[in-house]
């Protein structure tokens, strides 16, 4: 299945895909795409569901955040090989874990904010991890039955403030609009392998990243089971795995975001992102 959120910024309703490609309104089913929906049973009661008996929702609406009430964004830094090379640092040997401020949380298809005061605001195509069943000390080999579905990430970051003005990697990456994701979840079970996904993204039609989730050096199942580790996770959770070569900073010369530009970008099978960015 595919699972959205439809409506203006904190008034999206939950919606479903058909096989036709329309939307349904699921508001009458649940309130949300969020918390307890995202349980095994609950996704399992909407799957059952015949579609074609849900209100159609008409026209173009704004196609929100696929997941609601995040309560938190983990995001794993340095998790492709060929990406810790370009940012000239050795690869990790345990995931590097970070937070996203769940703030930063916006529409596949909103506009990216550049800081005021930025100047190194780049793009990050990453495979999104939703999680369904929440647990801590999860076992690897049961961890991807805590994975509610997958999604398209835009792991938006301003590098001077990750890496040059004294703090966290946090300080760069949670300004408001710097966590697209969507347009929808694909739940779990239409996707055969996590490891096995083409992800892209451009700028202004010039293709910058291109790679696949198989040169993950960590793949989901471990990081779902490593991150639970040290924090326990609940249904709704974002755990963003990681981002392959081609960002900005890694170009020769590097090259940043500018107010009026275009990104897209996408994950195959999970949909696309298409972005324009102004000053904030």
């Amino acid at each position: 299945m595919k699972l959205l959120r439809v409506g203006e910024p904190g008034r999206e309703r939950p919606a479903v895909l058909d096989k036709q490609g329309q939307l349904r309104d699921l508001s009458t089913v649940v309130d949300d795409i969020a918390s307890t929906a995202l349980l095994p049973e609950a996704l399992e009661s909407i799957r059952r569901l015949d579609l074609s008996t849900l209100p159609l929702i008409e026209g173009s609406p704004r196609i929100g955040p696929c997941v609601g009430r995040v309560g938190k964004f983990v995001c794993i830094g340095l998790n492709y090989a060929d990406h810790a090379a370009e940012a000239g640092l050795t690869p990790p040997s345990e995931p590097v874990i970070f937070m996203k401020a769940t703030s930063a949380i916006c529409g596949p298809n909103d506009t990216v904010l550049i800081p005021r005061g930025s100047v190194k605001t780049d793009w990050e195509v990453e495979l999104g991890v939703v999680i369904g069943q929440g647990g801590k000390y999860i076992d690897e080999a049961d961890a991807l039955s805590h994975v509610a579905g997958y999604c398209v990430v835009n792991d938006v970051s301003e590098r001077e403030f990750q890496n040059e003005r004294g703090g966290t990697w946090d300080k760069g990456k949670g300004a408001d609009t710097f966590g697209p994701i969507g347009p929808w979840m694909v739940t779990a079970d239409e996707i055969q392998d996590p490891q096995n996904l083409s992800l892209w993204l451009e700028v202004d039609n010039k293709r910058y990243q291109e790679g696949s989730t198989k040169t993950m050096i960590f793949g989901v199942a471990h990081l779902v089971s490593y991150v639970s580790r040290f924090m326990s996770l609940q249904s709704g959770d974002i755990i963003t795995t990681g981002t392959p070569p081609g960002v900005g900073m890694g170009q020769k010369p590097p090259v940043f975001l500018r107010p009026g530009q275009t990104i897209r970008l996408g994950i195959g099978g999970l949909g696309e992102q298409r972005q324009t960015t102004a000053a904030d």
